[in-house]
């Protein structure tokens, strides 16, 4: 009997011995997931201070203001409506600006986005008239990006830029013939005979095919009056102008749809003559990103973390 509480008492030893050690090991790694923490959130505001301090000290003399259309032309990115506009609205209102540059390198996008750059473009314009705005086209000034372009007072390309594409289109995929080859049934059930409105899985409509090709011919007409008004007289219209073709920087200057040939350190100096040059883009900044990815990940981790290693969910 002696022997077997002996043994009895060990074994409670030994658990509670364990235990203890596991809760160490827990509270450690609760200390050092908190420290890691404090390290992320301390590290995020140096970094937003960093950041802030690089912005708040751009305007210290006279110069050429920049704002960036770079990529897609959509809500969300670094060339959306609101982004773009921000910044132009921040250059325009700087005392020691210069002179406006916007630098293009867009396909395109949205055409309702491209609007509202344009009209906000022409709105500052009429507002500071004694502030030039100018356009620079680097590689791709297309569809969107060529509508934003047309607002400024002049369009600079390079040689090789491609710029044009005035159109406006609809993508879409028809899978009917693949459906009936697999023996799939599209059932839509719909409450109004057009909510189904060219259902990539159902034959074309005819009727909201045209009802389609209406609405793009609408915008195309609101592209072309919008070319026509930022061009003017400089535009070489031809029966091809607003087809939808792309061109040449050259070709496009032949064509009244650039000014001339100019980079933006080019255009900075000698046309606004303030070489130096401060950009106005609003895009993600660092603490912007670091924030991001630390919410995206910090969610997941902490669950991961407390599920491995909370003492209450220990087994």
């Amino acid at each position: 009997m002696a022997e077997n509480g002996g043994q009895w008492e060990r074994e409670v030893l030994e658990k509670l011995a364990i235990a203890g050690i596991r809760e160490q090991r827990a509270a450690r790694r609760w200390g050092i997931f908190f420290k890691l923490l404090a390290f992320a959130y301390v590290t995020g505001i140096l970094l937003f201070a960093i950041d802030w301090q690089k912005a708040d000290g751009i305007t210290d003399g006279k110069h050429t203001a920049l704002v960036e259309v770079s990529g897609i032309i959509a809500p969300g990115t670094d060339s959306s409506a609101e982004r773009i506009n921000t910044a132009l609205q921040a250059a325009f209102k700087d005392t020691k600006t210069q002179g406006v540059v916007v630098r293009i390198n867009s396909p395109g996008g949205s055409p309702v986005q491209s609007q509202n750059i344009y009209d906000e473009m022409r709105r500052l314009r009429a507002k500071y008239p004694n502030i030039p705005l100018y356009v620079v086209v680097e590689d791709l000034c297309a569809s969107g990006g060529y509508f934003i372009a047309v607002g400024a007072d002049r369009i600079f390309v390079n040689k090789s830029s491609l710029v044009g594409s005035i159109g406006v289109r609809m993508d879409s995929w028809g899978v009917t013939g693949l459906m009936d080859k697999l023996g799939i049934e599209r059932r839509l059930l719909t409450a109004g005979e057009n909510k189904g409105f060219l259902d990539p899985f159902l034959p074309v409509d005819e009727k909201q095919k045209q009802h389609a090709l209406a609405m793009l011919a609408d915008i195309h007409q609101q592209f072309i009056s919008v070319v026509r008004e930022g061009r003017g007289k400089r535009l070489k219209e031809t029966p091809e102008i607003f087809s939808g073709l792309i061109w040449t920087g050259q070709k496009s200057i032949e064509l009244g749809l650039a000014d001339g040939f100019g980079s933006l350190d080019y255009v900075a100096r000698e046309v606004i003559k303030a070489e130096d040059i401060v950009d106005y883009s609003q895009k993600e900044n660092i603490a912007e990103k670091f924030a991001r990815r630390l919410g995206a990940g910090a969610a997941g981790a902490l669950a991961e973390f407390a599920v491995r290693y909370s003492p209450t969910l220990m087994r």
